[in-house]
């Protein structure tokens, strides 16, 4: 089995995990990089208030995704981007609340993702004094990205996952997680609500 997973990053609009404001996909087939797609989204009604907070850490304000699709209007195109693949995030039960809650919030049907997280996979493969996902990006390899762009850290994300991957001689997203003592997450019915790493 290939090395192939889809790398996913959501930015929020406030402390609400329903509050996707942005999201970055990277597709990976073979340990290669195939195929990225991010987009801006309007927060879901009740949850789309933008917090200062959140507004200095990514740089989204409300008017930016004014005409930005819905959750429920670019829905499809999400699930249809990462298909059945195992999705890989950095704090992975962050970005996994974020794609459950905001679908509870506007009754959309997630699918069961399976779920690898980069950041204990960096935990594992590097000795570093932080891993935040600029630091565990470096020592994969991918420095200088724009760090809270939703794309840029799907990116850095999945840079890890193959880095990771060559180094631990992984075939797959399994074997890595086999290899680490980790393991590839099954659907859960909910997550620690915190902020993103």
């Amino acid at each position: 089995m290939p090395l192939d997973f889809t790398a996913i990053d959501f930015e929020t609009a406030n402390s609400s995990p329903a509050s996707a404001c942005s999201v970055g996909l990277v597709r990976v087939r073979g340990g290669k990089v195939v195929a990225t797609a991010g987009w801006l989204i309007q927060p879901p009604a009740g949850h789309d208030e933008f917090q200062e907070w959140n507004i200095r850490i990514h740089g989204i304000r409300p008017q930016d995704v004014r005409s930005a699709a819905t959750w429920p209007e670019q829905f499809e195109r999400l699930c249809a981007f990462a298909g059945a693949d195992v999705l890989v995030a950095h704090n992975a039960g962050f970005d996994l609340n974020v794609l459950r809650r905001a679908s509870e919030a506007t009754g959309e049907i997630c699918p069961p993702y399976r779920s690898l997280c980069s950041l204990q996979v960096a935990r594992k493969t590097y000795d570093l004094d932080s891993y935040r996902l600029p630091k565990a990006a470096a020592a994969a390899g991918f420095a200088e990205f724009s760090h809270h762009d939703a794309l840029a850290d799907a990116r850095a994300c999945a840079q890890i996952v193959v880095d990771a991957a060559a180094r631990a001689g992984a075939a797959d997203v399994f074997a890595l997680a086999s290899a680490l003592g980790l393991r590839v997450t099954d659907p859960v019915v909910s997550a620690p609500e915190h902020a993103a790493a």
